[in-house]
């Protein structure tokens, strides 16, 4: 599927890596790669994608992406050791360069962010979010408006675009909290339990999205592999542009 963004039908994938901490307790950068190339998505937003303390280095470093995979990094204007904001980062597969690329502030209780990218696909211009969202469900909801009133801006200016959130909300209720604000404004994709990858409970991370798209289809990816790479699955969905 990677490399249809030239087309009207496009891929994207949301997994939050755990800084490439598997089942196993053994943290195995490689693996994430090889999960990120059994998902052969166009676009993916990773969630603890850097080290928490210190410099916040990337673990998944450009020269590694290089060496074993056809992903690159959206620049972001973070710290150079990073890929990401908060964690959050967003890949692209191949010579896709983003249209423009930022980072969004969201109120919180303990450091969080999003971050968002533009591309353009076939005749309409793609704006995605990426983002992983509070423990606590009060400050869930507060990020939750935040991320809904920045979009709302974005369309303001242009209204035939389209818009893609992913992250791991941290949402256990089904149709509750967070959860509940955000779809009052974007489709939900029906992608699955994610989470625990050994034993999957809950779904605890979502694609939404509002615009002139198309879902054609949805999942959880399930293998050998991704249950061990990590304690999340990864999500996606398969997108088909409308205008």
């Amino acid at each position: 599927m990677a490399g249809g963004m030239t087309s009207r039908t496009f891929k994207v994938a949301s997994y939050n890596i755990r800084k490439a901490i598997g089942t196993d307790r053994r943290r195995k950068p490689e693996r994430i790669i090889e999960v990120l190339n059994e998902l052969d998505a166009d676009i993916i937003a990773l969630q603890e994608a850097d080290r928490r303390f210190g410099p916040r280095h990337a673990l998944l470093p450009e020269w590694l992406l290089e060496m074993h995979s056809a992903y690159r990094a959206v620049p972001l204007p973070t710290r150079i050791e990073s890929m990401g904001w908060h964690g959050n980062a967003l890949l692209v597969h191949g010579d896709r360069p983003a249209t423009s690329s930022d980072v969004l502030h969201l109120p919180c209780l303990e450091p969080r962010g999003a971050v968002t990218a533009a591309f353009d696909i076939a005749s309409i211009r793609l704006r995605v979010v990426g983002m992983h969202l509070d423990l606590s469900g009060l400050w869930r909801r507060r990020q939750a408006a935040a991320v809904v009133h920045q979009v709302d801006q974005w369309q303001d200016h242009d209204p035939a675009g389209a818009t893609i959130l992913m992250g791991d909300l941290n949402e256990w209720s089904a149709r509750r909290g967070c959860l509940a604000d955000f779809m009052r404004h974007y489709e939900l994709a029906p992608s699955g339990r994610s989470y625990h990858a050994t034993r999957q409970v809950a779904a605890l991370d979502r694609i939404m999205w509002q615009g002139a798209l198309e879902l054609v289809e949805t999942g959880v990816h399930l293998t050998p592999l991704s249950r061990r790479a990590s304690d999340h699955l990864p999500i996606w969905a398969t997108f088909e542009a409308k205008a």
